[in-house]
Parts: C-alpha cells; structure tokens; sequence
C-alpha cells in the first residue's frame, strides 16, 4: 500500500518486506541456528537407558508430572520467600505460608483431577480384545466405549496409552478452570491461615 503527502511517495509495505526487516528475519534466524549448534547433543543407544526412558514415559502420566513439578516449587518458591530479607520477618513468614498453601493446594487439586480423569478414559474407553482381571475379554457397551477411539491400536500399545494420557489430560484443563474457583481459592486461604497458627502470626494478616 502506498501513500502521497505533497510531492513525497510513502511506502506502507509491512517492515518484514522491506530490507531492514528482511534483515533482522535473517539475522534472528542464524542467531537461533548458530545456538542449536552449540548446544550437546546425544543419540542414546544403550538397551538399558532406552528401556528405562520408555518406562518412564509410561508410568508417568501428567498426573504424575504436577505432582513432580508441585514437590520442586514448594522448595524453590517458599525458598526465594525465605531469602527475601528486604521485608520485615512477619511479612516474610506471611509470604512463605501464601506460597506454601497456594502451591500445596494447586498440586492436590492438579494431580486429583488429572489422576480421576485420566483413569476415568481408560474405564470408558475399552478396544476390542481388551482383557479384564479375569483374564476374559471385556464386554463392550456404550458406556464403557464412549471415549474409545477409532483405531487399530492394541489396548496395551503406546498409542492407545498416549491417547488416554492426552485426553485425560485436556478433560482435566477443562475441568481445572472451574476448580480453581471452586477448590483451590478456599483450600489456599485454610491452609494459609493453618500454617499462618503455626507460626504465631496474625490470622487478620494472612486472610
């Protein structure tokens, strides 16, 4: 698109297709390539790790994952509350206990929900073939196939196990935006207000 102001022709053409922003693209992408270079890399070819990294990646689920990630912030963000010494020692421990109690909260409620519906996909999403406790084939009904999908993956594949993961995994998302109103705002203020008790300090304060 151009423009006129008197006797001067403006170009309005987007900056990414003019010579400078051209440039700076050009630029930003052999600066991101030249840091993949750098960066190590490692092609695993040892049985045992392999078998190992395959383990991992199907006892873990994301369950587990906000679990894991829930244990590492307790001690990384009630830490940095800790350390901050440029506020007086009740505003301090205050803030320890908001972060402990909001962390805490948000990890049960995250991994509860993830677990629940993750585990309620694989009850109701059964294939063909798949053999119950009894070691016979499951039945299969309306109900118990109204997540399955549809596949010609076996019931104990890694397809049909990353499936289940994922689905639970977005129900949970889904779920989690009305939880976090309804469980993990009330559950922090309890735990804030019970760890502030412990402490000595002002419940006022912390509420």
């Amino acid at each position: 698109m151009h423009g006129q102001v008197g006797n001067m022709r403006i170009s309005r053409r987007p900056i990414s297709s003019t010579p400078i922003g051209r440039a700076a693209k050009q630029f930003s992408k052999s600066v991101g390539q030249t840091v993949l270079n750098a960066m190590p890399s490692h092609i695993f070819t040892s049985e045992r790790a392999i078998n190992t990294f395959q383990k991992i990646g199907k006892y873990i689920t994301p369950a587990e994952n906000r679990l894991i990630l829930g244990l590492s912030a307790i001690f990384l963000q009630v830490g940095i509350d800790a350390m901050n010494h440029s506020v007086d020692e009740e505003t301090r421990k205050i803030s320890m206990a908001r972060t402990a109690a909001k962390v805490i909260a948000g990890t049960l409620t995250g991994f509860a929900i993830r677990k629940a519906l993750i585990k309620s996909v694989d009850a109701f999403s059964v294939l063909p073939g798949t053999l119950g406790k009894n070691g016979k084939p499951i039945r299969r009904t309306r109900l118990n196939t109204f997540f399955s999908p549809v596949t010609k993956a076996l019931p104990d594949s890694d397809e049909y196990q990353n499936y289940k993961n994922g689905l639970g995994n977005v129900l949970a998302l889904i779920v989690m935006t009305f939880t976090n109103f309804a469980i993990d705002m009330p559950l922090t203020r309890f735990l804030t207000n019970k760890f502030a008790e412990k402490g000595g300090l002002n419940n006022e304060t912390s509420s």
